[in-house]
């Protein structure tokens, strides 16, 4: 008995001093290029980035403070991603149980009744016997060539891309909670501004009547003003159908049941951030997709690695033991104790290819892997140089379209004070404030562009979920 405890004992010192054979590569991130990442006429040295201001500070409006925080709590996107991580994290708890054995334990009662004309029958007994066993069995492999460790550390990462793609949600739902809030406002603005104009036409029509009964004008320019106060009751009533379909989206957003949404007005917002982009190597640890992509590439080369340990032999050791008697009475008996130990190495040598298929589709995955890795990395820098570019540009048209609404304004003001002493024809007064209503609606929405290059930036940059 001492001599099996010791040749146990000896093989398990001996099994576990073999771990140190260990063949896995280690990871190391790829060579990517970063530098030029951002279409930007001067490279940024600066690491700070807008990225790293929390939501709250960009977004100062309380309300939508308030729905930003409701969504993160209540978003159903948000809450399926929750529940992956909690599969994740079971995966990773099995992951990590690899280094240790496996054990089971059992209780069976066989009966067998043997022919009478067979060899054993011919001379036993009794031809019904009963068996009766409790044993349990455990099996344990050594991690020589580092597969366990290498899925070990492939299920963590695993792990840890779920966790990046939560946050990668949760950054897009900040994004469009803000860029459909904003949406909101703007065409509360836009109706507000329609509005007034439907006013001044009401008062254009009452005065091209009175024109026409003093023979200044004709009919058609009474019908053609009567005309164009309806186009702008059309434009009033899509405006505020849109702002059904906003709320609604919103709503959604928050996961709650179509609803209105209580809100500031476009004009006292004031989101102007300091536009910091930081370097573009900061995309690898900001962004949370391409977080996620470099996760799922080191999966990846982890389940290369465990690929290919399968060309090296296996070490395990099987051990069962238990009571086995075909008496019940004395199946608790000293006598009915039986144990076994079995240990070798298993070496693969043709079994149809699967060895080297497994490890050759590892090898595909993973640089599939680092395809996507380097394709999510481009998209991001495309990403952060289109929302600067259109922050730059909107913030350009702003200044101009002031002064362009300004200008058709006045302009109609002035046409319909000529059309009054007859001297401009009532198509010039429609030209103008037409003119002057679209440049009105577009200055809001140049605003309302504005914010949501800011708002894409933001998410481009990777900013939200830290």
């Amino acid at each position: 008995m001492k001599n099996k405890i010791y040749r146990v004992t000896l093989l398990a010192v001996t099994a576990t001093l073999t771990q140190s054979c260990f063949v896995a590569k280690e990871y190391e991130r790829p060579e990517l290029q970063t530098e030029n990442l951002y279409r930007n006429e001067v490279v940024s040295t600066d690491t700070t980035s807008l990225a790293n201001v929390s939501w709250d500070k960009v977004f100062t409006d309380p309300l939508l403070q308030g729905y930003i925080s409701k969504g993160l709590q209540n978003n159903l996107d948000v809450r399926i991603a929750m529940q992956n991580i909690i599969a994740a994290q079971a995966t990773l708890k099995q992951g990590k149980a690899g280094y240790f054995p496996s054990l089971s334990v059992g209780a069976d009662w066989t009966h067998q009744t043997i022919a009478k004309n067979s060899q054993s029958g011919t001379f036993l007994q009794t031809l019904d016997v009963d068996q009766y066993q409790l044993s349990g069995n455990l099996s344990w492999e050594a991690d020589i060539w580092g597969k366990i460790r290498s899925n070990k550390r492939a299920t963590n990462a695993a792990f840890l891309q779920t966790t990046a793609v939560n946050q990668a949600i949760k950054t897009q739902l900040i994004s469009a909670i803000a860029t459909s809030y904003f949406q909101l406002l703007a065409v509360d603005a836009q109706i507000k501004v329609a509005e007034e104009t439907l006013l001044n036409r009401d008062e254009s029509v009452t005065t091209i009547i009175e024109l026409k009964k003093a023979g200044n004008v004709t009919e058609v320019g009474v019908k053609q003003t009567e005309a164009q106060k309806y186009a702008t009751e059309i434009i009033i009533a899509d405006l505020k159908n849109s702002v059904i379909i906003l709320e609604n989206t919103l709503s959604t957003l928050l996961a709650e049941p179509s609803a209105k949404i209580k809100r500031s007005t476009f004009e006292s917002q004031n989101m102007q951030p300091t536009i910091t982009l930081g370097v573009p190597a900061n995309l690898l640890r900001n962004r949370p997709d391409v977080i996620a992509a470099e996760y799922n590439l080191i999966t990846n080369f982890e389940m290369t690695n465990v690929a290919k340990s399968g060309f090296y032999p296996s070490l395990r050791v099987t051990a069962s033991g238990g009571l086995q008697s075909i008496d019940l009475k004395e199946w608790f008996s000293a006598n009915s104790l039986f144990a076994n130990v079995i240990t070798g190495l298993t070496q693969p040598l043709f079994n149809q290819r699967q060895v080297k298929t497994k490890f050759e589709i590892a090898k595909v995955n993973q640089e599939k892997a680092y395809l996507q890795f380097e394709q999510t990395l481009l998209t991001a820098g495309k990403e952060v140089s289109d929302a600067l570019a259109q922050y730059n540009n909107e913030t350009y048209k702003i200044t101009i379209r002031e002064k362009q609404a300004d200008a058709l304004i006045k302009a109609s003001n002035y046409s319909e004070e000529l059309l009054t002493y007859g001297l401009a024809n009532y198509l010039e007064v429609l030209t103008a404030k037409d003119a002057a209503l679209n440049a009105q609606l577009s200055l809001v929405d140049n605003k309302f562009q504005q914010y949501k290059a800011v708002i894409q930036l933001y998410r481009a940059l990777g900013g939200g979920w830290q």
